[in-house]
């Protein structure tokens, strides 16, 4: 089922990119962070973003990939402590009022050190943009979906291998943005996915400030929760960065 959700976000890409030769309010923004450390530890870990909006007469859409890599080498022993992937795309076809939207959503997450081989989601709804003005914004998005992950779990003769654990959620999802001045602003972003299963949301807060031109430079903290988590996995993933923003157009 994973496939489904991948083409499901290729085919939104792709619908947008059909739409951006019809209007030229598209932008896109690349985040870049590294830590390189030697001596006794060597540790190389890197994070990457790429965010898209594109505005239209008729549709408002959104398309994110995050990526997280870390490896570390101690007395000449390499290992890799983190490697994550997630992308999503969201597209809002706008109304009579065009703050008022209905909205298709999927995404894709491979965390190669969770207990899932993969989680993904698509979702239907509504989303609003309540309002947007000169220092702030806020819209949010809610509706029903169904939820695709495979867990790993160990059989009766102990090898490992996966289960399956679909069904309904209910996502909602709410970004808030808000201008500290002519060149900083703060940005809050929340999703949760509600399902018997299990429950996963991820929350971002961040700052950025313009260093010159399209450079700025951000700080954000991440979260990453999953309510069913089994053995002596944590339930919640932390990460602060500190990345190069650049963008595009």
């Amino acid at each position: 089922m994973k496939f489904s959700t991948i083409s499901a976000i290729a085919a939104l890409g792709l619908f947008a990119s059909g739409l951006q030769a019809q209007d030229d309010t598209f932008t896109m923004d690349g985040e870049l962070g590294f830590i390189f450390t030697s001596g006794n530890t060597e540790t190389t870990s890197a994070n990457a973003a790429l965010n898209a909006k594109q505005e239209l007469e008729t549709w408002s859409n959104e398309f994110t990939f995050k990526a997280l890599y870390k490896k570390d080498t101690v007395d000449g022993v390499e290992t890799t402590s983190a490697d994550k992937k997630f992308a999503s795309a969201q597209a809002n076809y706008k109304l009579e009022n065009p703050d008022h939207r209905l909205f298709g959503f999927a995404s894709y997450e491979d965390d190669r050190f969770s207990e899932f081989d993969f989680q993904s989601t698509l979702a239907v709804g509504w989303n609003q943009k309540l309002w947007k003005d000169d220092t702030s914004s806020f819209e949010y998005s809610i509706g029903p979906g169904y939820s695709f992950a495979d867990r790993f779990v160990t059989d009766v003769d102990g090898n490992l291998t996966t289960e399956s654990e679909n069904g309904v959620v209910v996502r909602g999802a709410f970004a808030y943005a808000y201008s500290l001045s002519e060149t900083a602003k703060f940005t809050q972003s929340f999703s949760t996915e509600v399902g018997s299963n299990n429950t996963k949301s991820r929350a971002e807060s961040a700052v950025s400030a313009k260093i010159a031109g399209g450079l700025s430079m951000k700080v954000a903290l991440k979260f990453d929760h999953n309510s069913d988590v089994t053995g002596d996995r944590d339930n919640l993933d932390t990460e602060t960065s500190v990345n190069l923003v650049y963008t595009f157009f």
